[in-house]
């Protein structure tokens, strides 16, 4: 099985995990290509977490199975942890150390050895700017500092592939962009990223790859492009200086949806480059003169929305998922 998965910084094949009578996981498929970030979106419930849980081996899957940097995680768990590194979505860090110390510690339970332990906090410390604060009681940190640290921590071994589960949870968006950064130098590095998020705008800046896990299966995945072109509500967005022009325009494109108080027309279609030139192919055979021209995608929150089965669910407050 070593070259099926040679590629793969994960591979995993009608994976399962219940609780009682409810199947958390329900024949989950995954390819995770190593040097990538792979998005693992989802509702409440949806079983994000306890896919992190089985990939990382902090509990066992019911049946399938599951290969984590070419290792077999349930025959060879020991060799997937000495490849791996988890931040969870609550910080690891312990408040009564420095953050030295925390680091020293996190280097000991890796048996680095003390010299090695040592060099290695100091080079975390000075890549995750935490060098003057390295000697205060992580409890003084600030949330985005306590995060740099966790983080950090996760780092002292030098993994290969790091599960970060809902990372910048409770970060001003400062502190956000300050770990995406992160992440994306980790990425240049080789380092294989598996993300879940709360934030779609997370998932659609750093995600290569994205999967949407509903009720225990896989109902999508692709590129963020691709599972965006999968949600209808594209349009292009006309806007005119003359509002005898918008009428015309109203009447030679059928389907579209006329604002007179903003002179503009909105026209359902595909958003690519063809659309667009019958579009105005269209319009110039009508002698239509437009003042601007707007495209409007949807987003990655109409795409969770929609093949979650919520895009009707009522607040705008659930336009963000939620573990």
């Amino acid at each position: 099985m070593a070259t099926a998965t040679s590629q793969a910084a994960i591979r995993t094949k009608a994976l399962r995990k219940s609780y009682g009578d409810t199947a958390v996981l329900d024949g989950i498929d995954l390819h995770v290509q190593t040097g990538t970030v792979f998005g693992l979106l989802g509702p409440n419930g949806a079983g994000k977490t306890t896919m992190v849980k089985i990939l990382s081996t902090l509990i066992s899957a019911d049946s399938g199975e599951a290969y984590v940097l070419g290792n077999d995680r349930h025959r060879n768990p020991d060799a997937v942890r000495a490849g791996i590194g988890v931040t969870g979505q609550f910080s690891a860090v312990d408040d009564l150390l420095t953050g030295r110390e925390n680091l020293l510690l996190m280097a000991d339970l890796r048996h680095l050895g003390r010299h090695v332990g040592r060099q290695r906090a100091i080079e975390l410390l000075e890549r995750f700017d935490l060098v003057e604060a390295a000697d205060k009681p992580a409890s003084t940190y600030s949330g985005g500092m306590r995060r740099r640290l966790d983080l950090a921590m996760t780092l002292v071994g030098n993994p290969r592939l790091i599960f970060l589960d809902e990372p910048t949870t409770g970060l001003d968006p400062r502190s956000r962009h300050e770990l995406w950064r992160i992440i994306w130098e980790l990425v240049e590095e080789g380092v294989t990223i598996f993300l879940t998020t709360q934030y779609m705008e997370e998932a659609d800046q750093l995600a290569d790859r994205i999967a949407v896990l509903d009720r225990g299966t896989i109902v999508a995945e692709g590129t963020v492009d691709e599972l965006k072109a999968r949600i209808p509500g594209g349009h292009i967005r006309l806007h005119f200086a003359d509002p005898e022009q918008l009428a015309v325009a109203a009447a030679t494109v059928t389907h579209t949806r006329r604002e007179d108080e903003s002179l503009s027309l909105q026209v359902p279609t595909d958003t690519d480059f063809a659309a667009m030139r019958a579009l105005l192919d269209r319009l110039s055979a009508a002698d239509v003169e437009f003042d601007s021209l707007s495209v409007h995608r949807p987003d990655l929150d109409d795409v969770f929305l929609t093949l979650t089965g919520q895009a009707n669910a009522g607040a705008g407050t659930q336009r963000q998922e939620a573990q």
